[in-house]
């Protein structure tokens, strides 16, 4: 039971990590990296762009948080979901005035979405809501 959940937390942890890494590098390229760059991304959305971009930071913080079982990062990663969904309502509302879109960033703000979920249900599950073992309750 114990590795189980070690093993899930451990995951979660990864997937931060490694999420935050490659949205780091690929928002960094989408916005600095030139005219190619910004002819590959198409009609990417501004707001969007940048949202990922910064937030690439925080999944890397909350991925080491979570690792070390560090409480912060349950809140870090709650907080992450939250401003993916609202990001994703106000991607919506652009796109419902017409605004122009590339169709990968609703099926990569789902998938955030998505992974920010399972990502803050496994840190409540093994960090949040409940004093570790070392804390005094079993």
């Amino acid at each position: 039971m114990i590795a189980d959940r070690n093993t899930s937390l451990l995951i979660a942890a990864l997937v931060a990590l490694v999420f935050g890494a490659l949205t780091i590098v690929s928002g960094g390229r989408a916005l600095f990296g030139g005219a190619e760059a910004s002819a590959a991304v198409g009609n990417a959305v501004s707001f969007v762009l940048w949202f990922n971009f910064l937030a690439g930071g925080f999944y890397v913080v909350a991925g080491i948080g979570l690792y070390l079982r560090h409480r912060p990062a349950v809140w870090i990663s709650i907080a992450i979901l939250a401003s993916t969904v609202l990001v994703s309502l106000a991607f919506g509302l652009h796109v419902l005035q017409g605004g122009a879109f590339e169709m990968r960033t609703v099926g990569a703000m789902v998938l955030r979405t998505g992974v920010w979920a399972a990502i803050s249900i496994v840190a409540w599950k093994h960090i949040g809501g409940r004093a570790r073992p070392e804390e005094g309750n079993p």
